[in-house]
């Protein structure tokens, strides 16, 4: 009896060891992926290469610390980085150390919004920006960041402010591409698509990075133009504030408020993906404070905003992490690469970061989901649409907010046109659905039914009111009686009260009884207090659309 107790607790003791180990192994492999990423969104920035991993190694630390999934890993990402750099740019006069300032600056200022936002439990409001927004604003990104990485691929200057002029001088330049250039890149973007075909979740990137640098150094590639990185500091990142202050450059809050939003959004939409695909609940409330405390270590040792991006996360996933320990172990792998490896990465070229990158922003890119949604819904997909355009028209900046209108603008244009069916009888049956998609339900002769398929609110009485209309009049001569279902206009203000009762007069005019059946408790009350039910009877919980059908058309209903 003694020896299964006694194994019992072994087992339970070595069930943490593999836990640590897993994550041990996750964390090893986050670095070996995190690596070239960081050096290349840092670039994308506008900042030195090693920026992006102070990114990693602190805003992983500040995550491990708060966060509520277990998958997630925090760093640059791509938006974010194209973002930052072309929004600090102006704001630095082209001076890099100011430039460096600003961007940890504005990490500072997105972990003080975070805070900000959490304390006033304002995470409700990521709800705003639909997906169908966010579809078609990474689309829009990935075009951008595909097309400022094109000139480092080619081995040409490239220019412009904004994506169209990035095309336009481009396209002048193309005919200068350097060949030793173009052979380095496309021979990278061969290797990293091949193998994130045939190594899902393994550092193809690192082992790109690897090939490449022994390659310049073999082949001599400096000689023929291929640009590199050059020396990247060795060391940690020291830990202090920026030396200037928000008042000291104009515009860097709209960038710290579009950085939160971008970065939370992406960042809870992974975990929440993760979360669900291994059957646990993340807080999203609390995702805000650990956004937060990641930004402020981040902004603390001169990097710039991080977030939690689902490219890194996966790769944290498919490694076998189990728990926010291996971020941990990814910081301070991380921390010894800069400490140690940092000379073997002077000789890293340019053009393998743009194709890192290149490969990177596919991603953001899903056409299919796009083909989906128009295939789905027309407006939808027009929404999608602008939101791309917006980016590509006005920058990454203008675009987020663009995406946060047009998310807003499109719930107000559902809830100020909703549907107003007409109902029949489905047959068979006491039930009635709409008839316009379902031809095969059977009208009920004298009786017109309406459900407004939405609350009735000041914004869209009228409309509601001009379609009732619109099918009264189609009714003819020959209508006895008219039915408002309200079981699914959870909500009636004043407006919607009066809209209701100006039908109550107008049909009582015409000689047509008027019932409203299915009404909530709330909306109950204030259609009595407007006095409703001396124009369509009692309004009662009770009473149903086939029982006031019925009673209707009884002998001795009303005509």
């Amino acid at each position: 009896m003694t020896a299964p107790s006694a194994a019992a607790p072994a087992s339970a003791a070595a069930a943490p060891s593999r836990w640590s180990s897993a994550d041990v192994l996750a964390g090893v492999t986050l670095a070996a992926y995190a690596v070239p990423v960081a050096l290349a969104y840092a670039t994308l920035a506008g900042l030195d290469p090693v920026v992006g991993i102070y990114g990693y190694i602190l805003g992983g630390l500040g995550y491990a610390l708060l966060g509520s999934s277990r998958h997630l890993a925090i760093g640059p990402t791509s938006a974010i980085s194209l973002l930052v750099g072309a929004s600090i740019a102006p704001m630095a006069a082209g001076d890099p150390e100011r430039l460096a300032q600003v961007a940890a600056l504005v990490a500072l200022l997105v972990a003080a919004l975070a805070v900000a936002a959490w304390a006033l439990r304002l995470s409700v409001l990521t709800s705003f920006v639909s997906d169908t927004i966010l579809l078609g604003f990474k689309a829009g990104a990935g075009i951008s960041i595909a097309m400022t990485q094109l000139p480092s691929a080619l081995g040409v200057p490239g220019g412009g402010d904004h994506f169209f002029g990035r095309v336009a001088v481009l396209a002048h330049q193309v005919g200068a591409a350097n060949p030793a250039v173009v052979a380095v890149s496309a021979t990278a973007l061969a290797l990293l698509v091949l193998g994130d075909r045939l190594l899902p979740g393994r550092p193809v990137a690192l082992a790109v990075v690897v090939l490449s640098i022994v390659a310049t150094t073999a082949l001599g590639l400096q000689d023929h133009g291929v640009a590199t990185v050059g020396a990247i500091p060795a060391g940690l990142p020291s830990l202090g504030l920026p030396h200037i202050r928000p008042r000291d450059v104009d515009g860097v809050f709209p960038l710290a408020a579009a950085c939160l939003l971008l970065g939370y959004v992406e960042g809870v939409s992974a975990a929440r993906a993760l979360a669900s695909k291994h059957g646990y609940e993340i807080d999203v409330r609390r995702e805000l404070l650990a956004l937060g405390g990641a930004n402020l270590l981040a902004g603390l040792g001169h990097a710039y905003p991080v977030a939690g991006g689902l490219s890194q996360s996966a790769v944290n996933e498919k490694a076998g992490a189990t728990s926010r320990l291996s971020l941990v172990v990814a910081s301070a792998s991380l921390a010894l690469a800069l400490v140690f490896l940092t000379d073997l990465l002077r000789d890293l070229p340019k053009a393998v970061l743009a194709a890192i990158v290149l490969v990177a922003v596919k991603g953001l890119i899903d056409v299919r989901e796009i083909a989906r949604i128009r295939l789905v819904s027309r407006l939808e997909f027009r929404v999608a649409m602008i939101a791309l355009v917006s980016v590509l028209l006005l920058g990454i900046l203008k675009g987020v907010l663009v995406a946060v209108i047009g998310s807003i603008l499109l719930l107000l244009h559902r809830a100020a046109f909703p549907h107003v069916a007409v109902l029949g009888r489905i047959p068979g049956t006491a039930r009635f659905s709409d008839l316009e998609r379902n031809p095969d339900n059977e009208p009920t002769p004298g009786l017109l039914i309406f459900r407004v398929e939405a609350s009735l609110l000041y914004f869209n009485v009228e409309y509601v009111l001009h379609e009732m209309q619109r099918h009264l009049a189609a009714a003819g001569n020959t209508l006895r009686a008219v039915i408002v279902d309200l079981s699914t206009s959870p909500y009636v203000d004043l407006a919607g009260a009066r809209m209701l009762t100006k039908l109550g007069a107008e049909t009582t005019a015409r000689g047509l009884a008027m019932r409203v059946v299915e009404v909530r408790s709330t909306v109950r009350d204030i259609l009595r207090d407007e006095g409703l039910d001396a124009k369509a009877g009692p309004i009662s919980r009770r009473t149903s659309v086939a029982e006031a059908v019925a009673a209707l058309q009884a002998p001795e209903a009303p005509r």
